[in-house]
């Protein structure tokens, strides 16, 4: 899988803007579709955080071994350290997050925490308590809007507020939708002290799914905390006088929360059942919600 990896990044390096487009739209589809509302001289940077973000996230599905994954986050690690020198590794993502970084001020702290977020999950991949997975994703998600945010020269904050419990809701919301997926792989991603206060077995939901006793209830609750943290991020923008709406300079970034609300919509409608195949299915009306999104300022 490396040598793949390795062979198809060498081809990105003669265009890395590109690579980086590609490798979003086959990886993070509905990141794509959000990148058309961000300004023209700002998407080749977009594409870039967006890629490395995609790239740290699915580092754990690609590896057959934890070292093989420390391996690859210290190859981020130092290759983070080379863009803030001026020397970025000749890899198609860290010469586009370089270029990125040329053009705006995008702070190596957060590139070193979404790195570090990720080497920890590669020991830890499920959390114990509700407050440990808000956290990660505070490092994660949050933290790649606020990188988004330095892309748009905006730190306010009000904004960067909201954008940190609209990560977590994202953060949520796309694990709810994977659970099919990791519990067929043996993976709970439902914090523990919800799956046992519902007497949710986790086993039987490995083999079971939908079938086990609690788990409905502990979908509910899981996805309510993320309507909640969708909640608190909305509410943000009815200070300052911003009476509901997003600034319309940052509103791409919170565009993200569309996808968010809709997958969330789409949960309750199938009564929490979070195995219902149609689910897994991109809604068609996603692209319109999105772009509807932006015109009205809300997401």
């Amino acid at each position: 899988m490396l040598s793949t990896e390795v062979d198809k990044s060498t081809l990105g390096l003669a265009d890395p803007a590109a690579f980086c487009k590609d490798f979003v739209r086959k990886h993070d589809y509905v990141s794509y579709l959000v990148s058309h509302f961000y300004p023209k001289h700002l998407q080749n940077g977009y594409f870039a955080i967006k890629a490395f973000s995609v790239e740290l996230a699915t580092v754990q599905d690609h590896v057959s071994n934890t070292m093989i994954g420390k391996l690859r986050m210290q190859f981020w690690r130092d290759a983070v350290k080379g863009i803030s020198d001026g020397k970025p590794p000749r890899h198609p993502i860290a010469l586009a997050l370089y270029e990125a970084s040329q053009r705006s001020h995008l702070p190596a702290y957060h590139l070193k925490r979404v790195i570090d977020a990720r080497d920890a999950e590669l020991y830890t991949p499920t959390h114990l308590t509700v407050d440990s997975l808000t956290s990660h994703a505070e490092s994660t998600s949050s933290t790649v809007l606020y990188l988004l945010l330095s892309l748009l020269s905006d730190s306010s904050t009000a904004i960067s507020h909201a954008a940190s419990h609209l990560g977590a809701a994202q953060t949520f919301s796309t694990l709810l939708r994977g659970l099919p997926f990791h519990a067929k792989n043996g993976r709970m991603v439902i914090p523990a002290e919800i799956t046992a206060k519902h007497g949710v077995n986790q086993e039987e939901v490995f083999r079971q799914g939908p079938a086990v006793q609690g788990i409905e209830d502990a979908v509910f609750e899981f996805a309510t905390i993320a309507n909640d943290h969708m909640i608190t991020a909305r509410d943000m923008f009815k200070e300052e006088g911003m009476e509901g709406k997003v600034p319309a300079r940052v509103m791409p970034v919170f565009l993200s929360g569309v996808p968010v609300a809709n997958y969330l919509e789409r949960l309750e409608k199938v009564n929490f059942n979070a195995f219902e195949p149609k689910l897994q299915l991109r809604d068609w009306k996603l692209a319109w919600l999105i772009w509807r999104g932006f015109h009205k300022r809300q997401f």
